[in-house]
C-alpha cells in the first residue's frame, strides 16, 4: 500500500507538471489546490528539494518549481526518496536487500519467490513518468 506521503509527494509532483513549468507555487498554494496538510506537505517538499526532483525560491514570489523534468522523474523513484524500499520484504529487494533473521534457506524459501515475483511484475510499471501520469489524466479507465 502507497504511504500517504507518497500519494502526497506525486500528487504534488502533478499539480506542478499540470502548470507552467516556469511558475512558482508555494507550499500554501499546492496544500490547498490538493488538500495536503502543510506542515505534511513541507516535510515532503524539502525531501523532493534534498534529492534534486523540485527546487525553490525564497520571498513573496517564491515557491516550488521542477528542477529535473517530470518526463525524467519515476514514480519509483519517488517512492523509493520518500518511503525507502520497494520490495515487501528485504530479502527481495534489489536496492535495500537484507537477509531475513528467521530465514532458514533463501533459496528455497516460497515467500521470498513470490514477493520477488511481485515486485519484478510491479517495478516496470512504477517506472512511469511524472508527465506520463499526468497524460493518463485525461484517458479514462
Amino acid at each position: 500500500m502507497l504511504s500517504k506521503r507518497v500519494k502526497y509527494a506525486i500528487k504534488t509532483l502533478l499539480f506542478l507538471n499540470r502548470k507552467d513549468n516556469s511558475s512558482l507555487f508555494s507550499a500554501k498554494k499546492i496544500s490547498e489546490n490538493e488538500r495536503i496538510p502543510l506542515k505534511f506537505l513541507e516535510q515532503i517538499l524539502r525531501e523532493l528539494k534534498q534529492n534534486k526532483i523540485l527546487k525553490s525560491e525564497r520571498g513573496a514570489e517564491g515557491g516550488y518549481t521542477f528542477m529535473k523534468d517530470p518526463a525524467d522523474i519515476k514514480v519509483l523513484d519517488v517512492i523509493r526518496i520518500v518511503d525507502g524500499p520497494v520490495a515487501m520484504l528485504p530479502c527481495a529487494s534489489l536496492n535495500f536487500y537484507e537477509k531475513c533473521a528467521d530465514c532458514t534457506d533463501e533459496a528455497t524459501c516460497s515467500i521470498r519467490k513470490l514477493l520477488i515475483n511481485v515486485r519484478d511484475s510491479m517495478l516496470p510499471l512504477l517506472d512511469t513518468s511524472i508527465a506520463d501520469m499526468t497524460r493518463l489524466e485525461t484517458t479514462p479507465i
